[in-house]
């Protein structure tokens, strides 16, 4: 992210130089395109600086115009003294500009850099909620839920004939499936098999105990799934019982 901050930098310090900002036209093209360059590297390092420290506060949280204002709000004044110190460095035509300056630097650096903290702080909001790149998508399985459970966690799935009922926080239901089809559909939730009847997904468990060569779990709701034989070995590797 910072690399990137100067690199964008470093173009908005070369059109500066481009451009003769600052009265900076009587500079030869190298030591013009040094100066903005620096102008723009060090307000890039004080609005990373400024989001670094505001992003850590608990008033801003939830909301990218708080981020964007506080952000504005830090770097301002310091941005406002770098301007008028890189004009004096221009050495223009007209002279210094005077210490007196200062307020009308410190004015206008508040503008560009409310402006521009917004921009950041928007996009940067946009980047943090939207789709992420590689971000895995759901379990399909999630789509086949009655609309009373959308959204609930998928506790444990059992067959009932040609029946699944579906075990979640949000109760229970039945949809017309094979376990074997819920089971390859379920990929993505950390889960298994345990019996030929039942499918239980690890978080759902609170409980496990063994007893007279066979297993049991208990979930969330108190329902006891039987652990068989078949998969008991399985389990046992993952540490679920």
């Amino acid at each position: 992210m910072l690399r990137h901050t100067l690199i964008v930098a470093l173009v908005i310090g070369g059109f500066l130089s481009f451009i003769a900002a600052f009265d900076s036209g009587h500079l030869p093209f190298a030591t013009r395109t040094l100066l903005m360059v620096g102008i723009a590297w060090t307000a890039s390092l004080m609005g990373a600086a400024a989001f670094a420290v505001v992003e850590r506060s608990a008033w801003v949280r939830g909301a990218w115009w708080r981020v964007g204002l506080a952000g504005a709000a830090l770097m301002f004044a310091p941005m406002g003294l770098v301007v008028w110190c890189g004009v004096r460095l221009a050495a223009p035509p007209q002279g210094d500009p005077p210490v007196t300056a200062i307020p009308g630097f410190i004015g206008v650096s508040f503008v560009t850099s409310l402006f521009f903290c917004m921009v950041v702080a928007w996009f940067q909001s946009r980047a943090a909620h939207g789709p992420q790149a590689g971000t895995p998508a759901p379990p399909k399985f999630l789509e086949r839920l009655p609309l009373k459970l959308r959204g609930a966690e998928v506790w444990a799935v059992e067959a009932e004939d040609h029946y699944l009922r579906l075990h979640t926080s949000k109760g229970q239901d039945l949809i017309l499936m094979r376990l074997a089809d819920a089971v390859a559909e379920l990929e993505g939730i950390e889960g298994l098999q345990v019996h030929r009847s039942w499918w239980v997904a690890r978080d759902a468990i609170v409980d496990a105990r063994r007893g007279d060569g066979r297993a049991t779990l208990t979930l969330k709701d108190g329902v006891q799934v039987p652990v068989s034989r078949t998969y008991a070995g399985e389990l046992r590797a993952r540490g679920w019982i």
